[in-house]
């Protein structure tokens, strides 16, 4: 049975690649921050698994990982942990760098120390690219990397330095760089959620508008319970490498906005307003993916539909609301 753990088990990749590892006959040790509120609704349904446990870490915490390690010994770690919105970045700038930035260069040099033949998975970013020409395709010499936010300025730096650990000390280390992907299980701060939680509560009569920014911002949007499988492959092969995991499909947030309203039979302009507190002090206007690599070396592709992730987002809201309500 391989050991696996997962930084940031609560949020949405991780309760997903939590699962599917321990479909794979996983030992699971997931991770999550010291909070004062209960946030593990994600993983709730996991709490019985025999094969699996939840642990508490901090990525600002050498000691933490240090600890995680010798104890577990583990095949295999996936760092997903971080504060991971672009506009917060702006605001929370040292605290966004450090986790994002600082938190994998404090695992990789455990790694390193403790247990030099455990593979490690980094979560990178499409945010890395900024305003490069499309499509990005992950390889340094034909695709500029140009980020537009604190948030992407870490990630990249963190992916540099997942590269470096690689080749200098052979480290199996690999990149995940994911474009935008979406599920029910988003944090509802997220333009996506914002928009299905909204449709659902205007179509119950318990809303009346919906405010967005920018609607012309086009965005790679794929299913996370698809992306996660991708990360897993990557620890499966004999060389450690970055791949690109995207659907190849670019549509703009007003898209998905019209896939959502008229899965809920409504018509969106009759509900939304533009606000410009939410747009962003340096904007990305478009990300397209080239994931031909992971498709050929992984044998991964995409299984769900930007219209299927729509409608189940919104249903899933819909039936969250209606619960709540009784």
């Amino acid at each position: 049975m391989k050991t696996a753990i997962i930084t940031g088990v609560t949020g949405q990749d991780g309760s997903y690649l939590a699962e599917l590892l321990l479909s794979k006959n996983y030992k699971v040790i997931g991770t999550k921050r010291r909070t004062s509120s209960i946030n593990t609704s994600r993983i709730d349904n996991l709490f019985s698994h025999p094969n699996f446990k939840l642990e508490y870490y901090d990525l600002n915490d050498n000691g933490s990982i240090y600890r995680l390690i010798q104890q577990y010994q583990p095949d295999e770690i996936y760092n997903i942990a971080a504060q991971s919105h672009v506009k917060v970045s702006f605001e929370l700038v040292e605290h966004s760098v450090d986790s994002v930035a600082m938190g994998p260069m404090r695992i990789l040099e455990a790694i390193r120390n403790i247990k030099p033949d455990t593979k490690f998975y980094q979560a990178s970013s499409s945010e890395m690219y900024g305003d490069a020409p499309t499509p990005q395709n992950g390889y340094i010499e034909t695709s500029i990397m140009t980020p537009a936010s604190p948030y992407a300025c870490s990630k990249l730096f963190a992916h540099n330095l997942t590269r470096n650990y690689r080749y200098s000390y052979g480290i199996h280390a690999s990149s995940g760089i994911l474009f935008n992907h979406e599920s029910p299980r988003r944090g509802e701060t997220f333009v996506t959620r914002k928009i299905t939680i909204a449709a659902a509560k205007i179509k119950l009569g318990l809303q009346g508008k919906v405010q967005l920014g920018n609607l012309d911002a086009k965005r790679d949007w794929g299913h996370a319970k698809d992306y996660v499988e991708a990360m897993w492959l990557m620890l499966q092969q004999e060389k450690a490498d970055d791949y690109v995991i995207a659907t190849g499909v670019s549509k703009s947030v007003r898209d998905f906005l019209e896939l959502v309203f008229n899965s809920a039979g409504l018509d969106p302009y009759k509900y939304l307003e533009i606000d410009p507190r939410l747009f962003r002090p340096h904007e990305v206007p478009f990300l397209l993916g080239n994931a031909e690599k992971s498709k050929k070396i992984l044998n991964w592709q995409p299984k769900t539909t930007l219209e299927q992730m729509a409608k189940e987002m919104y249903e899933s809201d819909l039936e969250m609301i209606k619960r709540s309500l009784k």
